[in-house]
C-alpha cells in the first residue's frame, strides 16, 4: 500500500502527541536535487525559473511543502523572526539561461525563531555539488524523529531516536503495516488518504478539517521572509515581512 503525505504526517502527529519526543526545540526541513533545475536542466518550462511568473525557484517550487509538513507537524506556531539567503552559483547551459532569462535561487536556507523559543532550520536544493541531504527532522527532549523521504533516488523510513536504560536507540517504523491496521480498526482513516478524501470527510462531519489555510498563511511568510532577510541582509520579524511583502497575483480584467 503506497501511503500518501497525509498519512505519514498522521503517523509523526500520533508520536508527538503522545509524548514520545517530549519537549519539541528543533525541527529541520530539508529537500534535495543534485542538478534538478527546471528547463536549464533539461526538463520543464522556462517560466518555472523567472521571478516574474514564479515568483521564486527552490524554496517555492519544492520548499513550501516541506516547510509546511513541519509547520503542520509542530502545530503551526506562530513566528517571531526569519533570516535567511539564496544563491544561484552553479555552472549553467548559457543559451538555456538567456532563453529562460534564468533569475531565482537554485539554493535557499533559512532560520526561523518561533514565539515560543522553538526553532527551525531550512535548507532546500535544486542543484548543489552533494550527493544528498538528510531527511526533515524534528527533536525533542526525549526523542527525535526523522521523517520518511529519498536518499539516493531511494526511499527512506521514518526513524525515531532516544535512549533507553542509558543507551542510544534507533528505529524505523513498518508504516505500511501500520496503515493497513489503523484503516481496518480505527474509525475514519480515510479520511486521511487523500486530499479529496479529507475534504469529503470534513464536510461530511467525521473528522475536523485541518488547519491548512493558516498553515499556507505561515508557509508564505516564512518563505518570503528568506526572500526579504537576503534583500535586507539582515533578520526579519514577521511583522517586516507582512509590510514589506509584495503581491504576485495576477490582476484580472
Amino acid at each position: 500500500m503506497k501511503l500518501s503525505l497525509r498519512q505519514r504526517n498522521f503517523s509523526g502527529k500520533t508520536l508527538i502527541e503522545a509524548g514520545k519526543l517530549g519537549k519539541l526545540y528543533h525541527a529541520r526541513s530539508t529537500g534535495y536535487r543534485r542538478r534538478g533545475r527546471p528547463y536549464v536542466d533539461g526538463y520543464g518550462t522556462q517560466f518555472f525559473t523567472r521571478k516574474e511568473s514564479a515568483g521564486g525557484g527552490a524554496l517555492f517550487d519544492m520548499g513550501v511543502y516541506h516547510i509546511s509538513q513541519l509547520l503542520y507537524l509542530l502545530g503551526n506556531r506562530e513566528v517571531k523572526t526569519i533570516t535567511g539567503s539564496t544563491y544561484q552559483e552553479m555552472e549553467i547551459d548559457e543559451r538555456r539561461k538567456n532563453i529562460s532569462q534564468f533569475d531565482v535561487e537554485e539554493l535557499g536556507v533559512g532560520f526561523v525563531r518561533f514565539k515560543d523559543g522553538l526553532t527551525l532550520d531550512i535548507i532546500e536544493s535544486w542543484a548543489v555539488h552533494l550527493n544528498d541531504f538528510e531527511g526533515s527532522s524534528i527533536i525533542g527532549s526525549e526523542g527525535g524523529i526523522r521523517l520518511p523521504g529519498y536518499a539516493h533516488g531511494k526511499p527512506t523510513p521514518m526513524t525515531y531516536h532516544t535512549n533507553m536504560c542509558d543507551m542510544e536507540m534507533d528505529s524505523t517504523f513498518n508504516l505500511d503495516a501500520m496503515s493497513y491496521r489503523w484503516h481496518n480498526l480505527r474509525d475514519n482513516m480515510d479520511a486521511y488518504d487523500s486530499s479529496q478524501h479529507h475534504w469529503i470527510a470534513a464536510l461530511q462531519g467525521r473528522v475536523e478539517l485541518l488547519p491548512t489555510a493558516d498553515i499556507a498563511l505561515q508557509t508564505m511568510l516564512i518563505s518570503e521572509g528568506i526572500y526579504i532577510s537576503q534583500r535586507l541582509g539582515r533578520e526579519v520579524t514577521a511583522d517586516e515581512v507582512v509590510s514589506l511583502s509584495q503581491s504576485l497575483a495576477l490582476q484580472l480584467t
